[in-house]
């Protein structure tokens, strides 16, 4: 759920970092796209000017229509892709905290976002409306393993990050932590 979970002041407040798009998946996958992308590119820019731009092969001898142009339009959407990938990673979406403070009896959601009027996503909330903690597991395909607080008159609000499910006993030890420091039940085992 979290790059790191902290306890301060005495068991009253409760930090939880959440990972977001910064995650090595994320950078190992953009830098991947982009090279491709650009190798793609180069190849359909080389083939249109018959000047070898690549290291590795001579895209010089390729027809410039269709496989050149082809080329380069999959370049060209490929850096596309990569843009977006490092905007995500830049601007962090999907990361942020959760702050259970028992002293102020104020639980904080915040969590980043796309960038707009939304762009900060903030829960504000009381400890005494939390009805439960919920664990959510789903195997197969798909699988999910997520934590929601369950609050009075409120949606279930999501508590993980979102991309690889965590472990079960990482998932069943974090919600026992918060449920415990709650004082609420634990649901969904």
């Amino acid at each position: 759920m979290t790059t790191s979970t902290t306890i301060n002041k005495g068991d009253r407040l409760l930090h939880q970092n959440v990972l977001g798009s910064r995650r090595f998946s994320n950078y190992w996958w953009a830098t991947i796209v982009t090279l491709g992308a650009s190798g793609f590119l180069l190849a359909g820019i080389s083939s249109y000017l018959k000047v070898n731009l690549l290291v590795v092969s001579d895209p010089t001898q390729l027809v410039f229509v269709p496989q050149g142009l082809v080329m380069g339009l999959y370049g060209a959407a490929g850096l596309l892709l990569a843009t977006y990938l490092w905007l995500v990673i830049l601007l962090d979406v999907g990361g942020g905290y959760n702050e259970f403070n028992h002293e102020t009896g104020a639980i904080k959601i915040f969590r980043w976002g796309f960038p707009g009027k939304n762009r900060r996503i903030e829960i504000d909330s009381r400890i005494e409306d939390v009805q439960s903690v919920i664990i959510d597991v789903k195997e197969g395909l798909n699988p999910r393993r997520a934590l929601y607080l369950r609050i009075k008159g409120r949606r279930d609000i999501p508590l993980t990050r979102v991309g690889q499910p965590l472990s079960l006993t990482e998932l069943e030890t974090e919600g026992a932590q918060l449920a415990r420091f709650l004082g609420v039940s634990l649901e969904g085992l």
